[in-house]
This record gives C-alpha cells, structure tokens and sequence, in this order.
C-alpha cells in the first residue's frame, strides 16, 4: 500500500458482549462463552448472543414498524453500524460508502419462508426482498440517511476481510475518504448447524474447551458456531483519533482441489501474507491473529503457511474462535478487533489450551488472517498510530 489508512472505529456484537471494555474483560478472563443449545434433532455447542445484546436487538426490531419483519442478520447490522459511526463522528452528510458482506445472510428467514412454502405452495410478499443478500448494506444505508455507494456480497469465511479490501481499494482510488466496512452472521439455524455437521467439521465433546481452534493435537474436528456482527469506519490518512493504522493487505485463491479444503501449506495464506507484508520487516511483525477454525486441516494448514513464510521468526500466534466460536463472515472482522485490541492494551491473548509461547516486549506490528471454504485467503497488517 502506498498510503496509510486509519481504523477510527470498530464496534461488534457477540458472544463477547458489544462495548470494548467487556470484551476486553472476556478476552483476558480463559473462559470460553460457548453452551450447548438444543435444536429438533441433536444438540449443538454454539456461541450466542448475551441477554443485554438480545435486548437491545429486540428494541431495536420494535423501534420502527419496517424493521419488525428483517433477519437478525440485518439487525446486527444495523445496532453496530449505529454505534460504530457515533464513534467516528460520522455525519451523513459524509457520504461514506458501506459495504456489509455475509456468508450466510437472512438465514432463518429463508428457512421459515421456504418451510412455508412446502407447506402451503405459497410464499409471502415479503420473502424476496427479506432475504436477499443486498438487504444488510442497504438498510444500513437506509437507517443512516447516507447517500454514498453501498455493496454487498459473499466470500465464504473470509467475507468480512474482503469488505476491508473493498473500503481500502475504494479509499486508494481516490473515490472516496471514509468507508463502513463489515460482516453479519446470524446463523445458528438448526439447518446451518446440520450442514456443518454433515461436513464432519463440528465439535462433539465435552471437554473443558469445546472448540480446540489452534490445537495440534486434537484427535479430531471441533469447530463450533457463533453469532455475531462487526463494523470497522475506515479513513483516508493518518487520524488524530485512529485505534489503528491499516499498513497492508494481502488476498489470494487456491485451485480448488476439493470443496472446502485447502492445501496442505495453505498456498493462499502463503500469498495473502506476503501481500500484505511487502514493504515490512518479519522481524517487525509482533502477533499473529490466525484464522484456526478448529479444525485439524484446517489449523494445521495454516500453521504450515506461517512457517513457511515467517520461518524462525516465528510471532506470537493467537485466535479468539474457541472463545467466541467461528462467525462466519464476521470472523476476520472479530480477529482484527481483538488485533486492535492487543495493540492499545499491550498485552497478547494466550490460547489456555496450547503451549505457552514467549509473550512480545511490545506490540507494534499484527498480522490478521481469515480463509474460507475454496482457499479465498485475507490478510491485514495493522499497527499502533505514531
């Protein structure tokens, strides 16, 4: 990147809870925030929502007849985009752009509408427009009054990192100064968990930690799912009120070899990495946020790629998925908050289950990564502001 661009907001909404004091608190505190919910037929670890965080999104459904009928995909959207914007001082007047992915969009909706069709031959009036994955990003756009571009779209896993490419290539442009980028998954349906495990991926345990996510020596599977949000404000520059400054970026697809498989030294993240640290020292790069699913190829293929470009130079390696479960769309976003996190609080996220690695003197310096089903690979360097 040739120019630098500033992160002057972040807000999320998950298992974590949704002001950065409390997820703060959660992340330092080793316990996970995953429980076992009971669908029609199994039961599932997943990670919700906190009852305040429900609260506020049921306040929010009542506050405006139009929005009694969206997805809560939409919703998450919408209350974090709020606050992310307050936050910056957006106005808007601004005009910024938005671009809100999902990998699963409406979700629940689809399922109850086409439950009701099987059932009747009938689908409602309401069913296209509802679930249609441009709803998010334009009644986002619609409930701040803005008038600039708003995208949507859907990469998989790594969705809410593409959306921070997209803010970043728009800003580069010249196009436009400010940019909303963010992902929503609301997607602990009793059909998405029932695809998930059909792939043989989800967790099955009981152990203290369900989710594994960075362990090498699980003997088998334990991704678990979660709810959640996150949107980032993006400026051109280095702002006075900047959490963090994006330095690069880094993408890159693999040749599918299998559906939802990547290499075994995870090539894309190999590119993606070298991407975003073209004009940085390895040496300089204190952490790393990993994808680490919780899968045992998935983890391991990762960790290979980190090898393989950082070599004995190993940083500090940590993910937050066993804590708060894989998001989706929203998982990378999760991983760059936690990432922004470390750098203002100046302390690393130690995986409770895995060896303990030598903590870093400072911060200065956090690889991000995210991948997703056909090895759809991002990642971001951000550092401290000067």
């Amino acid at each position: 990147m040739n120019r630098r661009i500033s992160i002057t907001s972040i807000a999320s909404l998950s298992a974590l809870g949704s002001t950065f004091e409390e997820i703060w608190d959660n992340y330092i505190d080793e316990k996970h925030f995953l429980n076992e919910r009971e669908y029609e037929n199994f039961n599932a670890w997943v990670a919700e929502l906190g009852e305040p965080d429900q609260r506020s999104i049921e306040q929010l459904r009542v506050s405006d007849i139009k929005y009694k009928d969206l997805d809560e995909s939409v919703l998450y959207a919408l209350l974090v985009a709020r606050r992310a914007v307050v936050t910056a001082k957006w106005e808007s007047s601004d005009n910024f752009g938005i671009n809100i992915g999902s990998s699963r969009g409406a979700t629940s909706l689809f399922e109850k509408y086409h439950k009701e069709y099987l059932e009747t031959g009938k689908s409602s009036t309401i069913s296209s427009p509802t679930t249609t994955l441009g709803n998010i990003s334009s009644w986002i756009a619609h409930d701040l009054q803005t008038n600039g571009p708003e995208i949507s779209h859907s990469i998989t896993c790594s969705t809410g990192l593409h959306s921070l490419l997209n803010g970043v290539a728009w800003i580069l442009s010249g196009m436009t100064d400010k940019f909303l980028v963010g992902g929503s998954e609301a997607s602990l349906t009793g059909f998405t968990i029932a695809q998930m495990k059909a792939l043989k991926v989800y967790a099955n345990n009981q152990d203290s930690y369900p989710c594994k996510a960075f362990d090498l020596n699980k003997k088998k599977n334990t991704m678990v799912l979660g709810e959640a949000a996150s949107v980032v404000c993006l400026e051109n520059g280095e702002k006075e009120n900047a959490l963090a400054i994006i330095e690069g970026v880094g993408y890159a697809t693999e040749v599918l070899k299998h559906n939802i498989s990547i290499s075994t030294n995870a090539d894309c993240f190999q590119k993606s990495m070298k991407m975003a640290l073209k004009n940085t020292e390895l040496d300089d790069v204190d952490a790393i946020v990993m994808h680490a699913p919780g899968t045992i190829k998935g983890d391991e293929s990762e960790l290979n790629a980190i090898r393989k470009v950082f070599g004995e130079h190993c940083p500090f390696l940590t993910t937050n998925k066993w804590k708060l479960g894989h998001t989706f769309a929203t998982s990378g976003l999760l991983s760059l908050e936690l990432a922004v996190l470390m750098l203002q609080n100046q302390k690393v996220i130690h995986v409770p289950f895995v060896q303990k690695q030598n903590e870093p003197k400072t911060i200065n310096k956090v690889l991000i990564n995210a991948v997703g089903f056909g090895g759809n690979a991002v990642s971001v360097l951000i550092s401290r502001k000067s």
